[in-house]
C-alpha cells in the first residue's frame, strides 16, 4: 500500500512538472480572457491563472503583464494572443505564443541552471529565442538584449542582435539582410491598422542576452 501511494505521488509530480500555467500580474484598461472550451470572453483579473490554449485580448489603451515561469510578456493595446504551449520539463521551460493581432514585448529569463525555448508566431513570421528581450509585431522585430532568430514560413531567417531591428518581406517571407536594412529609414512602430516597409539596421551576429519584443499589425 505504501509503495502504491509513493508511486501515485511520483506520477502526479511528473504530470505537474510537464505542465505550467501563466499568471496575470498587472492589468490596465480593458483586458479579456477566453479559457479553453469557453464560448464567451470574460474580464481578466490580477492573479488569474491562464492554461494552455487560453486567449487574451486587450482593448484601446489597455495592457496586460503575464508571467510564465521566469519570463514576462507585456501584451500591448489592441492585441489578441493565444498561449499555444506552456511546459516545464527537467528545468527547461518551453513557451509558444500565437500572435493573431497587435504587439507583445517579451522578457525571456531562463530558470537558474536551465534554459527557456521561447517562440512567438504570427501569420507572417516566427521569432524564437532562448533567453533575451525583444519586441515583435508579426513582421517587424526590434531586439533590446541578446539575439533573436526571425524568419518567414519555409524561408531561412537571420539572427538579429542587440540594438538592431529588421522586418520580414510580406511577399517572400525573407528577412532583410544587414546591408539591405541599413538603406532603409528608421521609423517608430505604427499603431494597429497601419503598415510600413521601413526597418532599422539589422545584424546577424551578437552575443546572448535576456529580452524580446514582437507585434503584428492588424
Amino acid at each position: 500500500m505504501k509503495k502504491m501511494v509513493i508511486g501515485f505521488l511520483l506520477l502526479m509530480g511528473a504530470v505537474f512538472a510537464g505542465a505550467q500555467t501563466a499568471v496575470v500580474r498587472e492589468l490596465s484598461g480593458t483586458v479579456e480572457v477566453k479559457a479553453p472550451g469557453d464560448s464567451e470572453w470574460k474580464a481578466a483579473a490580477i492573479g488569474q491563472t491562464l492554461d494552455k490554449a487560453s486567449l487574451i485580448s486587450t482593448g484601446f489603451r489597455s495592457t496586460a503583464l503575464i508571467g510564465i515561469g521566469n519570463s514576462t510578456i507585456t501584451v500591448r493595446p489592441l492585441t489578441r494572443l493565444s498561449l499555444e504551449e506552456i511546459a516545464v520539463k527537467q528545468n527547461e521551460e518551453q513557451v509558444t505564443l500565437n500572435l493573431r493581432a497587435g504587439r507583445v514585448r517579451a522578457e525571456v529569463r531562463p530558470p537558474a541552471g536551465g534554459k527557456t525555448d521561447f517562440t512567438v508566431r504570427s501569420p507572417i513570421a516566427t521569432a524564437s529565442v532562448r533567453g533575451t528581450v525583444f519586441e515583435f509585431d508579426g513582421r517587424r522585430l526590434s531586439v533590446e538584449e541578446g539575439r533573436v532568430h526571425l524568419g518567414g514560413e519555409n524561408v531561412t531567417g537571420a539572427y538579429i542582435g542587440s540594438g538592431h531591428a529588421t522586418a520580414v518581406d510580406t511577399g517572400t517571407g525573407r528577412t532583410a539582410t544587414a546591408a539591405e536594412a541599413v538603406q532603409e529609414t528608421l521609423s517608430p512602430a505604427l499603431p494597429a491598422g497601419m503598415d510600413t516597409t521601413s526597418a532599422a539596421p539589422a545584424s546577424t551576429a551578437a552575443s546572448s542576452g535576456d529580452g524580446m519584443d514582437m507585434g503584428f499589425n492588424w
